[in-house]
């Protein structure tokens, strides 16, 4: 008789278990592609401990988003069930676990290789891992396993994408709720397991929080405060007050991981050069958008091609392959500093293009990346029933800072030379054009 489940060993959950359905999904050959995609590019190369892969963290999804769905379905007071009425109908609870589960496992089935690091810039115009993700999916490979666990394709895609990026599909209010449990900028399990996973690999202790506490209180919970316009309440994943400590230690972990060691200066230096590498050697510096031609490429093929650059200086690539491997790469010339930011918030371009002038314009890269990751506002509910923001009870969420990338980089070859350089006319670069001293 065969195994009503699959148990598999994991570092940060322990035990991960599949139904031998969902098994299938982990065996298909885009899913085992995940084995070779590098979770956080050539990070190893700063920290060493950083070789884990899309497939764990997919894995470490499933998980999250299966306990997730339990928590929020069997703690719902009658109001929200009026609202939501596919969460009374038993038949329709079991399916969405099912399809939330397998967006859990799906969500970056469409990766590049090395992840983040090869994206924005090597796929064309209109184009994304989340899209690729979405084709994926809906894949004629894809398709008799989704036919066999009686899923539709598209609700897997939107549970796996969001209303952000599944733009070409209408959502419900209880699918845009679900989408919210896989990648919600409040409570996704997207993103805690990888800053449980990133931090546990790495070796640092700024990723990690109660997530048994917070997905426990995890709530579906009217707008806060409620609509006093007549409009139909809105619903939203929060959490019960018990919850918010635990919410906002997620919301810190984020804030730290990013600061220490997503934005470490060395770790974004090597993404450039390696961006470099792959538009010197892919067709026409892109990745294919053929999914059939993508699933053919992994860390693997590019980390091949980056050692033969290396060993044939003749070969496409060669100079930015030697800076990775030999570890050439470019060094830190200036970073963002309240000094500088405060007499001109441009500082850092303005130096860049100062610095090209003066040695030309391969010697420098500017790095320049501020992202949307300060606090989201989720509703809580106090012991009383009130269900309140979270930006109001919780001084640590709304003064929560944004962790800012604002580096230039140097050639170390000449970066001696470009360091006293910038020291001798440093005051005078930055100066706000028009605004120079002397000026009228």
């Amino acid at each position: 008789m065969a195994k009503a489940f699959h148990e598999i060993r994991d570092s940060i959950h322990v035990f991960i278990r599949l139904s031998s359905d969902e098994r299938k999904v982990l065996d298909s050959p885009p899913f085992q592609r995940l084995r070779h995609i590098h979770q956080l590019a050539l990070t190893y190369l700063v920290y060493p401990g950083a070789t884990h892969k899309r497939f764990d963290h997919s894995l470490g999804v499933i998980e999250l988003a299966g306990r997730a769905y339990d928590v929020v379905t069997e703690n719902i007071n009658s109001e929200v069930k009026e609202m939501l009425p596919d969460i009374s109908d038993p038949l329709k609870r079991v399916y969405w676990r099912s399809a939330l589960r397998m967006a859990g496992l799906c969500h970056d089935l469409g990766h590049l290789p090395f992840s983040h690091a090869a994206e924005k810039e090597l796929l064309p115009a209109g184009w994304s891992h989340e899209k690729l993700t979405a084709d994926i999916i809906r894949s004629e490979m894809m398709q008799p396993i989704w036919d066999e666990m009686k899923l539709k394709p598209d609700d897997i895609v939107k549970l796996a994408l969001g209303p952000k990026e599944a733009t070409d599909l209408k959502f419900s209010r209880w699918e845009t709720i679900l989408s919210e449990i896989i990648v919600g900028d409040a409570f996704g399990v997207d993103r805690m397991d990888y800053l449980l996973r990133d931090s546990h690999h790495i070796g640092v202790p700024y990723g990690r929080f109660d997530h048994y506490r917070l997905i426990d209180t995890l709530r579906i919970l009217p707008q806060a405060p409620p609509d006093k316009t007549g409009s139909p309440k809105e619903l939203f994943l929060g959490v019960d007050a018990g919850g918010i400590h635990s919410a906002e230690a997620l919301m810190l972990a984020r804030y730290f991981m990013f600061s220490q060691v997503y934005f470490h200066p060395v770790r974004r230096i090597y993404d450039i050069h390696l961006k470099d590498f792959l538009k010197e050697t892919l067709t026409e510096g892109m990745f294919p958008t053929d999914i059939s031609q993508l699933l053919l490429i992994t860390d693997n093929e590019e980390t091949a091609k980056l050692f033969a650059a290396f060993r044939n200086p003749l070969e496409k690539g060669h100079l930015t392959a030697r800076r990775i491997i030999c570890r050439k790469h470019f060094r830190k010339l200036w970073e963002r500093n309240p000094r500088d930011f405060e007499i001109n918030p441009l500082a850092g371009d303005y130096i860049f293009k100062a610095a090209q002038a003066r040695f030309g314009p391969d010697e420098f890269r500017y790095d320049l990346h501020i992202p949307e990751i300060g606090a989201p506002d989720f509703p809580v509910r106090l012991s009383d029933g009130q269900i309140v923001s979270s930006l109001s009870i919780s001084k640590t969420l709304a003064d929560l800072p944004v962790p800012v990338v604002d580096y230039v980089f140097c050639n170390p070859d000449i970066l001696a030379e470009a360091k006293s350089w910038l020291k001798d006319n440093h005051d005078q670069i930055i100066q706000p054009k028009g605004e120079e001293e002397g000026d009228e």
